[in-house]
């Protein structure tokens, strides 16, 4: 039987060399996007190993295609549940650069929050199940269940090597849950488990009018504006009432439930938070939706990009040759993103008027929405443990952005993922001065830890 309390204390008394080595962490350039960073992904991935190896796990660094996975386990925890741990050490890009108050690889504490690029997504996050996980080791007990370790350098790309490698290794990848803390909290001081995420698909939309940019003047109103038809097609893409006009686009929508709208409701009105946290003038949506029912559990079609002819200082009065949109729609469960696709590319063909031509891209390949099984063994033993760690009940949320993987381990290890995020909604994540607040870094080390007990004590 683990001694909980000699790992907490532990803890505790570790908080200065665990920041240290955050730092540390922290510091490496791991911006899998760009090509001149590849020996510091490699960098990371040895980071991790070292620190997997430190507390006496065989931890081994797999080659891929592009950037290396790590793994390691621990399965001495016999008759026990076994959890497998995945995060990611790759980091987004860190432009600008001019937007950030200190380096974004050089981790600076400021009012209690850590700076840096990654310090949120996911380094600091994933770095608590490693600390958590030491803490049993280093006070000379044993692991409270059978535990093995996931950690990629290319979430950040699209983790194009992950899934093979998954299907790899199925068997020594199977596990009764994994543990995925890459999402936030519901609010400062109020602990959420995210128990659903959106589905994604995309498509990259070009319309070609004439074969080069022709002088507005010689030719306007006889040739037609790529841009101009573009805008159009863009309008028809959502009626009055805030809804996808795709045909079809919501057939398969899986409605929510009952229990779901009252607990979303419970959660206060999200729209003052919503225009809080934007910036925005006012609210757009789908009618007879909250803020957070659309956010989280309605699909949407959005225009990520949109361009077309010139665009440097001054003027040039010219008819555009081409003009491009990028549109990316969020899915819900039961929308497969294959049928989406089809039904969206059959709706712009069938609005693109014959003065110019159309072709498409598929930007963003697909991937389905997932629903976690909130009944289950390891769902309460995640609800204990963190209102143990950070003392107040959890409340459950969907997230409204997509995880791919977490359908991938569903499908392929037929196990369900527990999203127990640390991080907050406003640590900037993917934009400068991203931070993680140092009091959560070490809440999430302490809750990780009681986790393992909890669910050691649970009947799965």
């Amino acid at each position: 039987m683990s001694d909980t309390r000699g790992v907490v204390k532990y803890i505790e008394e570790n908080k200065e060399e665990y920041l240290e080595a955050l730092r540390e962490f922290l510091s490496i350039p791991s911006v899998s996007t760009q090509s001149d960073r590849k020996k510091d992904v490699a960098a990371a991935a040895a980071f991790v190993a070292r620190r997997l190896r430190a507390m006496g796990l065989k931890a081994m660094v797999h080659k891929t295609a592009k950037h290396p996975i790590v793994t390691a386990e621990y399965l001495k925890a016999e008759g026990k549940p076994t959890a497998l741990v995945y995060g990611h050490f790759d980091v987004q890009p860190p432009e600008p650069l001019e937007k950030w108050t200190s380096p974004p690889f050089e981790p600076t504490v400021r009012a209690g929050k850590i700076y840096a690029r990654g310090a949120s997504d996911d380094k600091g996050q994933m770095f608590t199940h490693i600390l958590a996980a030491e803490a049993y080791l280093k006070t000379g007990q044993e692991l409270p269940i059978n535990l093995k370790f996931l950690f990629e350098g290319e979430e950040e790309i699209g983790s194009p090597n992950l899934v093979p490698f998954i299907r790899q290794h199925k068997k020594d990848l199977a596990a009764d849950y994994v543990v995925i803390s890459d999402t936030a909290q519901f609010d400062r001081n109020l602990p959420a488990i995210n128990y659903g995420l959106r589905g994604i698909t995309g498509f990259e939309i070009t319309l070609t009018g004439p074969n080069r940019d022709l002088h507005s003047g010689s030719y306007g109103g006889a040739i037609a504006n790529p841009i101009h038809v573009l805008a159009e097609m863009v309008a028809k893409m959502h009626d009055k009432r805030g809804r996808v006009a795709v045909p079809g686009f919501y057939k398969d929508v899986l409605p929510l439930q009952a229990w779901e709208r009252k607990a979303f409701k419970a959660l206060g009105d999200g729209d003052p938070v919503v225009l809080k946290q934007t910036g925005s003038p006012n609210l757009y949506g789908e009618k007879g939706f909250s803020s957070y029912e659309r956010k989280w559990a309605r699909p949407t079609l959005e225009v990520n990009g949109i361009g077309g002819g010139y665009q440097g200082e001054g003027g040039k009065t010219v008819i555009p040759s081409t003009a491009f949109a990028k549109v990316t729609m969020r899915l819900v469960p039961n929308q497969d993103p294959k049928k989406i696709q089809k039904k969206f590319k059959k709706f712009v063909q069938d609005i693109c008027p014959d003065t110019v031509r159309l072709t498409f891209e598929v930007s963003e390949q697909g991937a389905g929405a997932v629903l976690v099984n909130t009944d289950s063994e390891g769902m309460s033993a995640a609800k204990r443990a963190i209102k143990r760690g950070f003392g107040k009940e959890p409340v459950l949320v969907r997230e409204g952005g997509s995880i791919p993987v977490v359908l991938a381990f569903k499908q392929i290890l037929k196990c369900d993922s527990l999203l127990l995020g640390w991080g907050l909604l406003d640590d900037n994540i993917h934009s400068p001065n991203e931070k993680f607040s140092v009091r959560d870094f070490y809440r999430g080390i302490k809750t990780s830890a009681l986790f393992m007990e909890e669910l050691a004590a649970s009947k799965s």
